[in-house]
């Protein structure tokens, strides 16, 4: 007979991958949800790859800032999936308007508990895991003129002093990856809509750099190269 973690659980530890869709058997369907804002609802899947262990599976939705709302809809918000088995989450957006003009960003949190053997936890202390998968949600105005395939390409950067100034003048959340410029490897980063950011630099920065952008499949873009200004 089975037991799931609550039972006789002496220690708990949570494993946080925020860019991981996959969890000990359990795998979220993509690695990030477009949910067009006029649109009623949006689904994604979550499958357990695992031959033998059911898992509980619970989800919930965090703003921007990492606290969790109640602006969406998510059922079932609490399930257990069975071995070798698919389930979908559904959303529903039921909060605020949101901005017409860019992008407003949301994280889908599902947390994933193995069950265990009663005879495994009998007269035993048991460390348990529980997984947690992160997956952002950009909720998507309709209409929006700036065409995504310019969006890579828009970035603009600018050396002010030591710092060095990243510009993104789109309407959407823009992932910055392998950015580089001279000797310098400069930390992945995304960028919200319509704003600017200023990191500090070292002297191995040159007056080039070179990126790319991760888009709506997940996918990396085409490497870009383009002059510092100033």
């Amino acid at each position: 007979m089975y037991l799931l973690y609550r039972h006789f659980i002496t220690g708990i530890f949570l494993l946080l991958f925020s860019s991981l869709t996959y969890a000990g058997g359990m795998a979220l369907g993509s690695t990030r949800i477009i949910y067009p804002l006029d649109a009623k609802q949006t689904s994604i899947n979550i499958t357990n790859t695992d031959k033998k262990v059911r898992f509980l599976v619970q989800s919930w939705v965090d703003n921007e800032n990492d606290v969790k709302v109640n602006d969406f809809i998510v059922t079932p918000p609490l399930f257990v999936s069975k071995p070798e088995s698919e389930n979908t989450l559904r959303l529903i957006y039921a909060g605020q308007p949101l901005p017409t003009d860019r992008e407003s960003l949301f994280w889908l949190n599902s947390k994933s508990i193995p069950e265990i053997e009663r005879d495994e936890i009998q007269n035993k202390n048991i460390l348990q895991l529980a997984i947690l998968s992160r997956i952002k949600i950009f909720m998507r105005p309709q209409g929006l003129t700036f065409k995504l395939e310019d969006v890579p390409d828009s970035i603009e950067f600018k050396s002010v002093e030591n710092n060095l100034s990243i510009k993104n003048p789109s309407p959407y959340y823009v992932t910055l990856i392998n950015i580089k410029s001279g000797k310098e490897d400069i930390k992945s980063m995304m960028l919200s809509p319509l704003s600017t950011i200023n990191i500090k630099t070292n002297s191995n920065i040159n007056t080039n750099i070179s990126y790319q952008t991760i888009n709506d499949y997940g996918a990396t873009t085409p490497i870009i190269s383009k002059q510092i200004g100033k």
